[in-house]
C-alpha cells in the first residue's frame, strides 16, 4: 500500500505544506519515512524514560533556563538575575511575572509555600502587560526601559523582491499588533504557503553585524536567556502555546560514535584535537560526501546497501578513533546513510529535547517572516554543540542543493529526506500522527537552509539587553570586606595610573588600538563618523608592512559593558565607542 495512503487512513490529515510541494519531493518523504520504519523495527531499541510534568515543574524548568532561578529558589541577591530584570521590556517582563505567578499558584494547590511571591518581585500584583519595573528583594530597580526606535526603511520595501529584516527591535514588539488588531502588515504580505521564498535582507547595523562566534561564551549565554523570554513573548502574542519537553535522562554511553551524546563526543575528541566544535566523525562524514558526492544523483535520496552500511557502521565504532578506517570503501550513499543514522541516534535530538516542541509550533505561524523571527530566537536558545553542528549540516545542505541540476536535488527534496531524520530520534515514542507532522517541519528545514546566514547573525536587541545587563552586574559588585575593598581600591588606581601613562594624549572620540603581534603593538586614532573596523585594519598593515602578519587580524572591542566582540569590518568605530567608552581595542587573530 502506499505510504501515504497508510497515514492518512489512520485518520491524519496532509498538513497545508504538502499542497506546495511536488509529487517527487513527497514520495521522497515517505520513502525516508519508510527507512526509519523499518530501521526501528530491526533493532532493539532503549527508550529513555520520561516523566510527566505537572505546571510548576515546567514553569520552574522555564525560569531555571532563563537565568531566572534565584525566584525560584529564594535566594536573596544581586546577581546576574536582578541584572537581568532590570533589562526587560515592558511585554517581555509581563511574561516573566506570569510564569512566576503560574509558578506560586500551582503551589499553592499542592500546599506548598512558593519561597518567593510574586508581589517580592514584582511591584504590582495584576497581569496587566504594562508593568512597573522588576523589584529587587533588597529593594526596588529603577528600571531604564530600552529605547526600540524602528529604522528608516524604504516605503516600498514591502512591494519588492527583497524584504528588509531589523534587528534593532525586539520581535515580540512589532508582533504585538496581533493582540491589538490580531492582524499582522506581516502576515498579510506573506504566506509561508508561497512556492518561492523571498530574499530577506538584514538592515545593516551602524555598529556592524555580529555573528554568533563572535561573542564571548559568557555572553552567549546572557543571550541565550534573553531569547528564551523573547522568544516566549513573542510566541503569546502570536498566539501560540509555548510547551516544553523534558527527558529524564538515562544512563547513555560515554565512548564510541553512534547513540553518544554530543558533548561527550566532543569532549572525547578534544582530548586529540582541543578546540572541536563539531564531532570529529560528523566533519569527516561531511567532508567525505563534499568531496565525491555533491554531483552525485539522488545524494541523500538513494540509500546505500543496508548490510553494508550496517559492517560500516561496525567498522567506525571500532576503528575511528584508532585512525585505521579505511575511508575510501565508503561509497557516496552509504556516507550519506551514516550521516542520517547519526543525527536520528543521538540519544538527545539535535534540536534538543526541551525546544523540539517550539521548533515545531513555528509550522503553525501564518507569516513567513514571523516564522524566520522564531526560528532566529531558537538557533540562539540552541546548546553551543547542537548550533555548531547543526551550522555544519547546513552548510553542507546548502552546497547539495547548489549542485541540483547535477545531482537532481532540489531545496525541496533535501528539506523532505532532512526534516524526518532532525524530528524523530532514537529513545522517542513517535506516534505515526508526530512523524507525519514532519512533513510541515519540511518548511522549516528549508528555512534553515534559505537563511541561514542571517538566523546565526545576533540580534542588535539581545545585544544590547547583554549590555545592560553586565553594566546593572557591574553597578552592583562592591566588597565584602575591608581587605577586599583595599585590594579593589589598589587594583583601580594601577588601573588608572596605566591608563594616564599610556592614553594622555588621548581625548573624546581617540581610541587606542593595542596589536600585541604587530611591530608597532598600539596606535592612537581619531575616530569620525565614517570610520569603519576595516580602516583601523589596513591603518596597522601600512605601519608594519603586509609580510609580517601571518594570520588574518581582526579588531576586537574587549571590555567594558561586553565580555569580548569581534567587529565587523564594516562596523562604524564611532557609534560602537559611544555605546561601549570603556572598552579596550585589540587587534588580533580569532580563536579556532
Amino acid at each position: 500500500m502506499h505510504r501515504k495512503a497508510q497515514y492518512q487512513r489512520r485518520g491524519v490529515s496532509p498538513c497545508a505544506a504538502e499542497r506546495c510541494v511536488s509529487r517527487d519531493s513527497m514520495e521522497d518523504y515517505w520513502s525516508e519515512m519508510k527507512s526509519i520504519e523499518e530501521e526501528r523495527q530491526g533493532a532493539a531499541e532503549e527508550q529513555t524514560e520520561r516523566s510527566s510534568m505537572d505546571e510548576a515543574e515546567l514553569e520552574e524548568a522555564w525560569l531555571q533556563e532563563a537565568g531566572l532561578s534565584t525566584l525560584v529558589t529564594g535566594t536573596q541577591s544581586d546577581g546576574p538575575a536582578e541584572a537581568l530584570l532590570s533589562t526587560l521590556t515592558h511585554s517581555q517582563a509581563a511574561m516573566v511575572k506570569k510564569r512566576l505567578d503560574n509558578y506560586t499558584q500551582t503551589l499553592r494547590k499542592r500546599n506548598k509555600q512558593p519561597t518567593r511571591h510574586v508581589r517580592d518581585v514584582f511591584s504590582t500584583p495584576d497581569a496587566s502587560s504594562e508593568l512597573t519595573p522588576p523589584v529587587s528583594p533588597n529593594g526596588r530597580i529603577a528600571l531604564k526601559l530600552p529605547q526600540w526606535n524602528s529604522p528608516k526603511v524604504p516605503a516600498d520595501s514591502s512591494s519588492s523582491e527583497t524584504i528588509l529584516l531589523s534587528l534593532d527591535v525586539p520581535y515580540s514588539e512589532a508582533a504585538r499588533a496581533h493582540r491589538r488588531d490580531r492582524e499582522c502588515q506581516d502576515c498579510r504580505r506573506i504566506c509561508k504557503e508561497d512556492r518561492d521564498l523571498p530574499r530577506f535582507q538584514i538592515v545593516r547595523p551602524r555598529q556592524g553585524l555580529t555573528r554568533v562566534s563572535d561573542l564571548s561564551s559568557e555572553d552567549i549565554k546572557k543571550i541565550s536567556c534573553i531569547s528564551l523570554i523573547e522568544l516566549t513573548t513573542f510566541y503569546d502574542f502570536l498566539g501560540i502555546e509555548m510547551k516544553r519537553s523534558r527527558v529524564v535522562r538515562s544512563k547513555a554511553r560515554d565512548s564510541g560514535i553512534f547513540g553518544v551524546p554530543l558533548n561527550t563526543l566532543l569532549e572525547n575528541d578534544q582530548k586529540k584535537y582541543p578546540g572541536s566544535r563539531v564531532p570529529l566523525v560528523f566533519k569527516k562524514l561531511l567532508s567525505k560526501l563534499e568531496q565525491t558526492g555533491l554531483q552525485t544523483e539522488g545524494i541523500l535520496r538513494v540509500p546505500g546497501s543496508a548490510a553494508r552500511v550496517k559492517h560500516l557502521r561496525q567498522e567506525l565504532e571500532l576503528k575511528f578513533y584508532e585512525d585505521r578506517f579505511d575511508w575510501d570503501q565508503v561509497r557516496q550513499n552509504d556516507a550519506a546513510g551514516l550521516l542520517k543514522m547519526f543525527i536520528r541516534e543521538l540519544p538527545y535530538p539535535l534540536l534538543t529535547t526541551q525546544h523540539l516542541p517550539a521548533f515545531t509550533a513555528a509550522q503553525s505561524i501564518s507569516s513567513l517572516k514571523h516564522q524566520i523571527q522564531a526560528l532566529h530566537l531558537l538557533i540562539m536558545l540552541l546548546p553551543e554543540a547542537n548550533r555548531d553542528t547543526l551550522k555544519a549540516l547546513l552548510e553542507f545542505l546548502r552546497k547539495v542543493v547548489a549542485y541540483e541540476e547535477k545531482n537532481r536535488m532540489s531545496l525541496w527534496n533535501v528539506s523532505m529526506i532532512v526534516a524526518p531524520n532532525l524530528f524523530t530520534f532514537r529513545g522517542k515514542n513517535v506516534k505515526q500522527e508526530e512523524m507525519l507532522s514532519a512533513v510541515a517541519s519540511a518548511q522549516l528545514v528549508r528555512i534553515l537552509i534559505t537563511h541561514q546566514d542571517l538566523l546565526w547573525t545576533v540580534p542588535c536587541f539581545l545585544i544590547s539587553h547583554v549590555r545592560k545587563m553586565n553594566e546593572a552586574a557591574a553597578g552592583k559588585k562592591t566588597p565584602t570586606s575591608e581587605k577586599s575593598k583595599r585590594r579593589l581600591l589598589k587594583r583601580w588606581n594601577m588601573e588608572k595610573e596605566r591608563e594616564r601613562s599610556e592614553v594622555t594624549d588621548l581625548h573624546d572620540g581617540v581610541i587606542r588600538v593595542h596589536a600585541p603581534l604587530h611591530a608597532k603593538v598600539s596606535m592612537a586614532i581619531q575616530l569620525n563618523a565614517e570610520m569603519k573596523a576595516r580602516d583601523i585594519m589596513a591603518r596597522f598593515d601600512v605601519e608594519n608592512g603586509h609580510s609580517i602578519r601571518r594570520q588574518r587580524q581582526h579588531l576586537f572591542e574587549t571590555g567594558g559593558n561586553i565580555g569580548e566582540r569581534c567587529l565587523d569590518p564594516d562596523a562604524h568605530l564611532l557609534d560602537v565607542y559611544r555605546v561601549n567608552p570603556h572598552c579596550e581595542w585589540v587587534l588580533k587573530s580569532r580563536a579556532t
